[in-house]
């Protein structure tokens, strides 16, 4: 409409079919030049030459470390997208705020020329309230949209994060649970209202918490303190920013089969006790990606008296040669060794897309 006044005014004098072609030409240019000048979008694929900047606190920094979740992002984008020169860098400070990052956001990450910003923070502004030192919630939020409007002034893209966890209870008793989720509501506000795309990690922690926590624990699932990311945590973070970010590929899975064939004097008690133990697994062994289980329902009369079955996966071979030694497994193993008549294993190589 700017640019049909402006047009009006300034060419109101030429004949109409001048004026015509001078507008839609302008028109036009308007257009091009806002293709050119939009930032990218969670929904846009990675072109070759992007530069992403990983922003937040030591979940972050610890991510730009061997095996964090910036470095597996990394991996991920240079084996799947090889030969485009896309750069990963991670921005990450320990104990930061959204107030830090508005403080260093020129120095640490605008300097650097991204084409797109995945900001992850909230943990402290929320933990940290507890000696008074946390973000008020108009703070945060102001910060927050602040921060997102230099970002997109300088024409890169922003993916916003909802905070994680404080605390992996999945009863609604960790003690920060209430507060923490009023902020995630406040990110997710604010990413709607920006029009940034959102890359709900609270949510998406909460449900693979409510799966694998069969125990209630207070951390070890996907953090070692209920904060800080252990190994399947980071995985289970890039997993979620490669998928924000359109990243997929034939990355393989590794599929450990289990059949048991129970002896006869096993009890129905017994035989649930090793199913209930066996499935309680994933949630104490971080390198187990999914997990699933059933009964034999065959009609071929081939299961040769196997009667339960259960799949276990896991990202890499690493990832099953560290679940065979572990503590936790061997002690299912004492549990279920004295009920079993016969055990069959087989490992398989799949795509990650049959998952």
């Amino acid at each position: 409409m700017l640019i049909s006044r402006t047009t009006c005014t300034e060419f109101g004098c030429l004949s109409a079919p001048f004026w015509a072609f001078s507008l839609s030409w302008a028109l036009a240019l308007c257009t091009v030049a806002t293709l050119f000048a939009r930032p990218a979008t969670a929904a846009d694929p990675l072109a070759k030459g992007e530069r992403i900047v990983f922003l937040g606190d030591s979940i972050t920094q610890a991510g730009a470390s061997p095996g964090g979740y910036v470095t597996l992002v990394k991996e991920a984008i240079d084996e799947r997208l090889a030969g485009q020169g896309i750069e990963v860098i991670g921005a990450g400070i320990s104990g930061n705020k959204v107030p830090d990052l508005e403080f260093r956001l020129q120095r640490d990450v605008l300097a650097k020329k991204p084409t797109r910003v995945v900001i992850f923070i909230g943990i402290n502004d929320v933990w940290h309230s507890q000696n008074g030192r946390g973000t008020p919630k108009d703070k945060y939020e102001e910060g927050l949209r602040r921060l997102i409007a230099d970002i997109q002034k300088s024409g890169a893209g922003v993916l916003l994060c909802t905070a994680s966890v404080i605390g992996e209870k999945v009863d609604g008793t960790n003690p920060l649970d209430e507060m923490l989720d009023e902020y995630c509501e406040i990110s997710r506000r604010v990413a709607r209202e920006t029009k940034s795309p959102l890359i709900d990690l609270r949510n998406a922690f909460l449900d693979y918490l409510k799966a694998h926590n069969a125990d209630n624990a207070e951390k070890n699932v996907l953090t070692g303190d209920g904060v800080h990311l252990n190994a399947a945590g980071n995985r289970f973070v890039a997993d979620q920013m490669l998928a924000a970010l359109g990243v997929t590929g034939p990355d393989k899975l590794l599929r450990h089969m289990v059949l048991f064939k129970f002896k006869d004097d096993a009890s129905a008690e017994q035989v649930q006790e090793v199913v209930d133990a066996f499935a309680a697994l994933p949630g104490k062994i971080d390198t187990i990606v999914d997990f699933e289980h059933g009964t034999d329902v065959g009609v071929e009369n081939l299961s040769a008296g196997f009667t339960h079955g259960f799949l276990v996966t896991f990202r890499d071979a690493a990832g099953r040669d560290a679940y065979l030694p572990h503590p936790a497994h061997e002690e299912f193993k004492k549990l279920v060794g004295p009920r079993i008549d016969k055990v069959l294993v087989f490992d398989y190589w799949t795509s990650q897309s049959n998952r």
